[in-house]
């Protein structure tokens, strides 16, 4: 699917089907983002990260640092598009279109292929919602290339804020084999 295309149909369908007061909310933030698209995702053991009053396992991902116009969901943001807490080495996870851009595990450029898989109860076989979750950026560059640690919900769908049940489609750029791929489901 085109990538302009699914940003559209996001914040379509994002607006549309999440419960009053819980709705996202929008906004196109510039500056310095990572994007988390085509990574891979961790699991924290013992951590989580309460979304909206739900509590979710916590997961963490690489992700590359890039800058321009992005789509962000503010109200998991505080409202701003200002760095998370404030700090300089803080950046947030956006929804960004480039063509190409760094991805794992070399960092080079390279144009994204979205994709579509479902969700298993295996090791790896889950996802995370990355979006519009705070980053750290990480001090020293790969292959040219800054980096940032994005910590953010396991399989929780970014549409609803709500569990995504096993067997689930999800939509991810990241490549096959990717473990938890960063990614949301299709409402």
């Amino acid at each position: 699917m085109n990538r302009k295309i699914f940003t559209g149909l996001a914040l379509s369908l994002a607006a549309t089907t999440l419960p009053a007061g819980a709705k996202p909310l929008p906004a196109i933030c510039h500056g310095e983002y990572a994007l988390c698209a085509s990574s891979s995702t961790i699991p924290i053991p013992g951590k989580t990260i309460t979304v909206k009053g739900v509590v979710f396992p916590a997961g963490v991902a690489v992700c590359p640092v890039l800058t321009g116009a992005a789509v962000a969901d503010l109200s998991l943001m505080g409202g701003s598009c200002g760095k998370p807490d404030g700090k300089a080495n803080r950046v947030w996870s956006l929804f960004g279109t480039p063509g190409t851009y760094p991805q794992p595990p070399d960092w080079v450029p390279a144009a994204p292929v979205d994709r579509a898989f479902t969700t298993t109860s295996k090791p790896g076989g889950g996802f995370s919602n990355m979006w519009s979750f705070p980053c750290v950026v990480r001090p020293v560059k790969v292959n040219n290339v800054k980096l940032a640690d994005c910590y953010g919900p396991m399989n929780e769908s970014p549409w609803t804020g709500q569990a995504v049940p096993l067997g689930s489609t999800i939509g991810t750029a990241a490549p096959l084999g990717a473990l938890n791929p960063v990614g949301g489901n299709f409402p």
